[in-house]
């Protein structure tokens, strides 16, 4: 098998249906605990209701940590402690980010949210997504690679006005557990990478300002 081969190779169990399926009940998760998440709730309050969540609507398991960032946290990136457990504002931004398995597949995905009606936060959640959707569109429509993908997202995001985070350059999802395969970062992958295998993460910071914006998603 070759060296790309086994990036994206998957267990025997592996359907990009149970894929799309595990992505589907991952937003349907974020959904609803985005609508449970209150100015005047502690980070690890919300992380709490997360895990509660996800027993609601009958994962399998959580596979990797969740994650919920409340304002300057924002800017953290996966691998990094939270500082302190703030309290999260009337006028204030976070994101989610959940990893959980259902019906034997890895669901991933995170978007940000705002509080109240600062105009910056509202920009700024809007723009992750935003660069997520072009940087789709790039691997969709021109076949792009790995580090294409990232550089574009680089050069747009710049053009936006915003600082991309090139320490997040997104990973393998699969049949769980799909660390065996070791995938590596979709950002380091050389070829155009499969649909329903890798998961594509934007990260941005405000210029100015001490917060930042995330959203992530399954290309598929």
């Amino acid at each position: 098998m070759s060296a790309v081969a086994k990036k994206e190779a998957v267990g025997e169990a592996y359907s990009i249906e149970s894929m799309k399926y595990a992505q589907s009940m991952t937003w349907r998760a974020i959904e609803q605990l985005s609508a449970r998440i209150h100015p005047g709730m502690l980070e690890s309050e919300a992380v709490a209701l997360g895990k509660q969540v996800l027993v609601e609507l009958d994962m399998q398991r959580i596979w990797h940590p969740m994650l919920i960032r409340f304002g300057a946290n924002t800017l953290k990136t996966f691998k990094q402690r939270s500082d302190g457990d703030p309290v999260l504002g009337e006028d204030d931004i976070y994101f989610i980010d959940m990893g959980a398995v259902w019906q034997g597949h890895e669901g991933d995905a995170g978007a940000t949210f705002v509080t109240g009606s600062d105009p910056h936060m509202k920009a700024c959640a809007e723009a992750a997504k935003t660069l997520f959707d072009q940087v789709e569109a790039r691997w969709r429509d021109d076949q792009a690679a790995g580090p294409e993908l990232y550089r574009y997202a680089e050069e747009q995001a710049n053009a936006m006005g915003w600082r991309l985070n090139l320490d997040i350059k997104g990973h393998r999802v699969s049949d769980f557990p799909h660390a065996i395969h070791r995938g590596g970062d979709l950002g380091d992958f050389e070829q155009h990478p499969g649909a329903g295998l890798w998961i594509l993460e934007i990260q941005i910071a405000h210029p100015d300002k001490p917060y930042g914006a995330f959203y992530e998603d399954l290309l598929v």
